[in-house]
C-alpha cells in the first residue's frame, strides 16, 4: 500500500452529506486527509483552491467577489478559517442557487473559530464532518485485525495513525512527529493566539502528555509549569481547537452521588503522545509505567473515530467517584448504557470487572453491556452482565 490511497470511512457519510447540503465543511487535524479525501472523490467534478497560497488568501480577504468568479461552485475551497470573511458571500452564492448540492466542500483544520463563523454564515446550508487520523479499522485488513497481538498495537500506538505514515510505512516517524510539531502544531498556535514562547508551549504539550489519561487539574499544570492559569486554559483551547486533545466529561446521571466533575484529557493521535512521551520501543510502551493509559487512550481514540467517521456527535463519557471507583466509557446508546474498561492483561478474570459490576447494579434501569477490552484471543463471560473482549472487538463496533 506504499504511498497509495487509503478509504477512509467517512467516506460514504460524505456523499449522503454532499447530495443533501449545499456546502460541506471538513474538520480536522493537519495532516489527517481532509485534502486527499475530497480530491480523491470530487476531483472530477469540482475545481480546486487552496487559501494556504498567500496571493490566493488576499484575492478572498480583499475581494471576495472577485474569488468566486474566478473559483466558481463547485469547488473545493481549502483551509477556509484563513479567510472566514469570505463564508457570507458563499451563502449569497449558496441562495442564488437554492437546489444545488455539494457546491463548495471547505476544509478548515482550525474547529472552534472556523465553527463560530460557519454557524453565524452558513447554517441551515452546510453539514459539519470530522476527519481524524485513521482507526484501526482503516489501518488493517480483517484478517490483521484477528489476528492483533499486543506487540502489534504496541506498535502501532508508537507509529500512530496520520495517512502519511500509514501508507508510507517506510517513512521515519520520528523524523515525521519532530516536522509535525515544528510546522504545523506551531502554525495554529501562531493563528490562534500570539504565544510569545514556543519552546515554553512546547514544555506545557510534553506536560501534557505525562498528564495522557489523567484528570485535568488546571491549577497543577499551571504550577509545576510557572504559567498562569489563564494561559493553560487558553492553550487547551488552541489544542483543542486544532483537534490535537480531547477533554473527556464525566457522566453526571446519578447527582446523588459525589462524582468527580473536572473532564479526562486524552490526546487524539497515540503517534503524537508517544514522542512527547519519549516513547521509542514497542515493548516498553506495552509493559512500562505509561501502558494502561496508552491501552485505554487506543480504546478512546476507536470510540471516538466510530463517532465522527459516522458524522455523529459522540455520546461518549467517563464515571468516576470522590472514593477513586471508575469505569474508563460509558457510551450513551438508544437501547441504553455501553460501558468499557481497558485492561492490558491477557488472563481476565472476574475481579477485574468488579466497578463495570458495581455499575451495572448502580445505574440497572438503564444499564445494556458492559465489556473489559483486554489482549485475550477471545471472548469470554466474566459476569452475568461483563464479558472480556479482544481489541479487535471493538475494531468492528458500531455505536
Amino acid at each position: 500500500m506504499n504511498g497509495q490511497y487509503r478509504q477512509r470511512e467517512l467516506e460514504s457519510t460524505l456523499k449522503r452529506a454532499a447530495a443533501q447540503f449545499p456546502a460541506i465543511v471538513l474538520t480536522g487535524p493537519r495532516q489527517s486527509g481532509k485534502t486527499t479525501l475530497l480530491r480523491h472523490l470530487y476531483s472530477e467534478t469540482h475545481g480546486y483552491v487552496t487559501l494556504d497560497d498567500p496571493q490566493v488568501r488576499q484575492l478572498a480577504l480583499s475581494d471576495p467577489k472577485l474569488f468566486l468568479e474566478q473559483y466558481p461552485p463547485p469547488i473545493i475551497i481549502d483551509e477556509i478559517q484563513y479567510a472566514p470573511s469570505l463564508l457570507p458571500y458563499l451563502k449569497i452564492a449558496i441562495d442564488r442557487q437554492r437546489q444545488g448540492k455539494g457546491l463548495f466542500l471547505l476544509t478548515g483544520s482550525q474547529q472552534f473559530p472556523l465553527m463560530q463563523g460557519v454557524t453565524e454564515s452558513l447554517a441551515g446550508r452546510t453539514a459539519v464532518l470530522t476527519l481524524l487520523p485513521m482507526s484501526w479499522r482503516e489501518i488493517l485488513s480483517d484478517v490483521e485485525a484477528t489476528s492483533l497481538t499486543g506487540q502489534r498495537l504496541a506498535a502501532g500506538w508508537l507509529r500512530g495513525s496520520f495517512p502519511e505514515l500509514v501508507v508510507n510505512p517506510d517513512a521515519d516517524n520520528q523524523l515525521w512527529y519532530a516536522g509535525y510539531l515544528q510546522t504545523y502544531l506551531e502554525r495554529d498556535v501562531r493563528s490562534l493566539r500570539q504565544v510569545g514562547d514556543l519552546g515554553e508551549f512546547q514544555n506545557f504539550l510534553q506536560a501534557l502528555a505525562a498528564r495522557n489519561g489523567q484528570l485535568l487539574k488546571l491549577s497543577e499544570i499551571s504550577r509545576d509549569l510557572g504559567i498562569a492559569v489563564n494561559t493553560v486554559k487558553a492553550w487547551l483551547r488552541i489544542l483543542e481547537a486544532s483537534q490535537q486533545i480531547f477533554l473527556l466529561r464525566p457522566y453526571h446521571k446519578n447527582l446523588g452521588k459525589r462524582l468527580i466533575k473536572s473532564p479526562k484529557l486524552y490526546f487524539i493521535d497515540l503517534g503524537l503522545l508517544c514522542y512527547l512521551s519519549g516513547l521509542r520501543d514497542a515493548a516498553h510502551a506495552l509493559q512500562g509505567p505509561a501502558a494502561g493509559a496508552l491501552m485505554e487512550t487506543a480504546i478512546f481514540g476507536e470510540l471516538l473515530r466510530n463517532y465522527s467517521n459516522q458524522g455523529k456527535v459522540p455520546q461518549l463519557y467517563f464515571w468516576r467517584t470522590s472514593k477513586g471507583e471508575e469505569v474508563d466509557f460509558i457510551i450513551e446508546t438508544p437501547d441504553g448504557l455501553v460501558a468499557i474498561e481497558g485492561k492490558l492483561t491477557k488472563t481476565p478474570s472476574a475481579p477485574l470487572a468488579g466497578t463495570l459490576e458495581k455499575l451495572s447494579d448502580l445505574f440497572a434501569a438503564d444499564f445494556k453491556n458492559g465489556y473489559l477490552v483486554c489482549l485475550t484471543e477471545q471472548t469470554i463471560a466474566l459476569t452475568n452482565k461483563i464479558e472480556a473482549v479482544p481489541f479487535s472487538w471493538l475494531i468492528k463496533q458500531r455505536f
